[in-house]
């Protein structure tokens, strides 16, 4: 399945049951791209994380964090904003409430990020928009 099918069958906004066959997907292609570079389709993990952004559950961010670091084509194309589908103060909060190893890196990078003004203007409304026009 590519991104185009994929988009298709589940929109930018999938059910509850989508949403399972998107986490499921994408925990296979980040397997996929964690076994050699350019064995995943980066363009569908984009497209998994940002129907994962859409749905704005905390719970899914160590995924997201997954998919962004499985491979340096993955790390430049899933946009760190993606991990904030619930908002960037919720993220950093829920991020600092875990005590494992990614969720650590993963709140490093979004507060360099906002350090690099990378947030400037951020809400996932606006975020939600962008990928609403390039999907289009």
């Amino acid at each position: 399945m590519d991104e185009e099918e994929w988009l298709l069958r589940h929109g930018l906004r999938p059910d509850e049951r989508g949403l399972d066959e998107v986490r499921t997907l994408l925990e296979e292609q980040i397997r996929l791209e964690r076994r050699s570079q350019g064995y995943g389709d980066t363009l569908l993990m984009k497209l998994c994380c940002v129907q994962l952004f859409h749905a704005g559950r905390l719970d899914d961010v160590p995924l997201i964090w997954r998919a962004k670091t499985a491979g340096f084509d993955a790390y430049c194309s899933i946009d760190v904003q993606l991990l904030c589908g619930a908002g960037l103060s919720r993220t950093n909060a829920y991020l600092e409430s875990r005590q494992d190893a990614e969720s650590r890196a993963a709140l490093e990078r979004l507060l360099h990020c906002e350090e690099a003004d990378d947030f400037d203007g951020f809400s996932p409304a606006r975020q939600s928009a962008q990928y609403v026009a390039y999907y289009a």
